[in-house]
């Protein structure tokens, strides 16, 4: 919490000496391709003991949204903090060889969605024509993280239950973060990037476990 604190003032120091310059104002929003990266299984193993080690991961599809301010430093470079909320996560299914598990038309599903509030901070270049290259590191918050889990047979559900585990995961993540847009002449823009996580998420950090996500949105700029 320190450290968000921390870089929160800062980036109101660097906005209000900037406030005598032609900063610009914005908002974005898309959707995220999340999964995790690493030994991601472990770490659900130990919430999940009835999956018996059976499970595979995919991607998640969430969200982000929030607003971000432009400050030049050329007249095709400017600085982009942003701040903004963004869930993340992955799904893990059961993943059991047999086939009369399809007869009986048994299925197992867990669901893992964390809700964050990221951080950027881009240095952010136009190339011309409108076409913009951007990167820089990301600093995430962990607001929530729920654990849902699904189990049917012959389409009855035998077990939808929703857990809290927020504290089995670590509150600060660090990623860096990079893209490639187009803005228009009317200030809207689009944008494609991938976050790429740096830490590792398990509170205990004994799973080699960190977020990433494809990020495809669109922006205005004021």
């Amino acid at each position: 919490m320190r450290s968000i604190i921390t870089l929160l003032l800062l980036l109101s120091a660097t906005v209000f000496s900037y406030a005598q310059s032609d900063v610009k104002f914005g908002v974005k929003a898309g959707v995220n391709f999340a999964t995790i990266g690493g030994e991601a299984n472990h770490q659900l193993n130990q919430i999940l003991e009835w999956t018996n080690g059976y499970v595979s991961t995919t991607g998640r599809t969430g969200m982000h949204v929030g607003g971000f301010v432009q400050l030049p430093i050329s007249e095709t470079v400017v600085i982009e903090p942003g701040l903004m909320y963004s869930t993340k996560g992955y799904t893990l299914k059961g993943d059991v060889d047999l086939k009369v598990l399809d007869l009986l038309g048994i299925g197992a599903k867990a669901d893992l969605m964390s809700q964050y509030l990221d951080m950027p901070v881009l240095i952010k270049a136009t190339l011309g024509n409108g076409f913009q290259i951007y990167a820089g590191p990301q600093i995430s918050y962990l607001m929530n993280a729920d654990l849902r889990t699904r189990a049917s047979v012959l389409g009855v559900n035998l077990l939808n239950k929703k857990f809290d585990v927020t504290d089995q995961f670590n509150k600060i993540d660090a990623a860096l973060t990079a893209g490639i847009g187009y803005e228009f002449r009317n200030g809207v823009a689009i944008n494609a990037g991938y976050d790429y996580g740096l830490s590792r998420i398990d509170a205990n950090k004994s799973v080699n476990a960190r977020n990433q996500a494809v990020k495809i949105g669109m922006s205005l700029k004021f």
